[in-house]
């Protein structure tokens, strides 16, 4: 049954409590509900950006308040999905000082002599940020699949911790919006070759993308369990169709906005007399 196109995106784009998952069955250039072309997309995004930055500010005003409340973007996705291009043009709309981005890159020893979720605790956002992870602890269910990085059998508890960590993140004032940034594999062709026939994206590519690319089918089987046994009712997975950027971008802000107002953060009441203060200022006090 099609999904009601006026529900709220985060109903159109989540993936359901313990449903089978089939990531071929996902267009990839698919815009539900989005605005009708680029252009508008681009513009309804901006429009965002001024409700957006506004309700991240009454979310910081309200931790010194004590509200422990926060929000965590966890973004993943092959290679070029758009990762980074989500943090430039996404979390760009907000006010850098009250968000913390981490991109998690391979274990460094230390960190393999820890739990994998250890790294993942000492970057988590504060009360009254806005957290973002580029990548995240789903690497250890990913690539650790895929590259049989790790037993099968410890790989398979590792679903488990994972869910009962964001169940735990949840009761902690913790807003978890997980975004698998859902490209094709012929959108990610044309995005490497862009790199290398552009000198100023040579940067950015790696040779070493050609053979992760090799394993696509590997890593799209890694992708659908992790969606299927980790999209929970306290931390649902979200699949947001990236071929087309303006739409990735406009979907994920849309979703933040969502949350936000959903959190519905209120400034703190003054705990010193305003009328007071006031009348000491007007008076030359």
């Amino acid at each position: 049954m099609p999904k009601d196109t006026k529900a709220p995106l985060a109903e159109l784009l989540r993936v359901p409590e313990g449903e089978r998952v089939d990531l071929a069955s996902f267009d990839a250039r698919a815009t539900p509900a989005g605005p009708a072309d680029k252009a508008a997309g681009l513009e309804a995004t901006a429009r965002m950006g001024e409700r957006l930055a506004d309700l991240q500010e009454r979310l910081y005003a309200a931790s010194t308040g004590g509200d422990r409340r926060r929000v965590l973007l966890v973004l993943q996705g092959m290679d070029t999905s758009g990762k980074g291009g989500t943090v430039k043009h996404v979390i760009g709309l907000f006010n850098p000082s009250g968000c913390r981005i981490k991109a998690f890159k391979t274990p460094t020893p230390e960190e393999q002599n820890h739990p994998f979720l250890w790294r993942i605790m000492k970057a988590l956002p504060q009360p009254g940020e806005i957290g973002i992870f580029d990548r995240s602890h789903y690497e250890d269910v990913l690539i650790a699949r895929v590259r049989e990085l790790v037993p099968r059998s410890q790989l398979g508890r590792r679903y488990g911790q994972i869910n009962r960590f964001e169940k735990s993140l949840a009761h902690d004032g913790v807003t978890v919006i997980k975004c698998f940034l859902h490209i094709s594999a012929e959108e990610q062709r044309e995005r490497l070759l862009e790199r290398l026939d552009r000198p100023d994206k040579h940067w950015k590519f790696n040779p070493g993308d050609i053979d992760e690319r090799a394993l696509w089918p590997a890593y799209q089987e890694a992708y659908e369990i992790a969606l299927e046994r980790c999209s929970t009712e306290a931390s649902p997975w979200y699949v947001i169709p990236s071929d087309r950027k303006w739409y990735r971008n406009w979907a994920i802000s849309k979703l933040l906005l969502e949350h936000l107002e959903a959190i519905d953060p209120q400034y703190p009441m003054a705990d010193f007399d305003v009328a007071e203060c006031r009348k000491r200022l007007v008076e030359g006090v």
